[in-house]
Formats: structure tokens, sequence, C-alpha cells
């Protein structure tokens, strides 16, 4: 199905660059957005994602430990 959306040409813009950061059309970024917000999910897809960052992260604090208390302080008050 083809959708015409109006935006703000600066909206536009940045969201080009948010997806071409990501590796992504403007297209893929709005219909991963929508999945996102409407909870239909590509499996293959965010198998996909986390198999990318599994690749490019390092896995390393860089020697920062986080208590646990410190990392769900927010959800305690």
């Amino acid at each position: 199905m083809n959708l015409t959306l109006s935006i703000d040409e600066a909206l536009a813009e940045r969201a080009r660059a948010v997806a071409a950061g990501r590796g992504k059309s403007l297209n893929q970024l709005v219909r991963d957005l929508l999945e996102a917000e409407t909870g239909i999910h590509d499996g293959a897809a965010r198998a996909s994602v986390l198999v990318e960052l599994w690749a490019t992260s390092t896995g390393h604090s860089g020697g920062v430990r986080i208590r646990r208390e410190d990392a769900y302080e927010d959800r305690l008050k």
C-alpha cells in the first residue's frame, strides 16, 4: 500500500539523515517505526538487528561498574 504524508521539509531531512545513519531508506525507517508503534514486528528483521549489534559492540563498560540500585533508581521513586 502506498501512503502519502505531509511533513515539514526540515523534519524530512533530519529523518533521512537518521535513516542513512542506520543504513536504511526513509521509507524503511517509517515502516519500522510504524511496526514498532503498532506492535507488529518482523522477527527476522529483529534478529538481524541483534546480530549486527552483537557484531559491532564490544560489550564492555570500560571498567565502569553499575550497581543494581543505580540501574533501577528511577523505577524505585
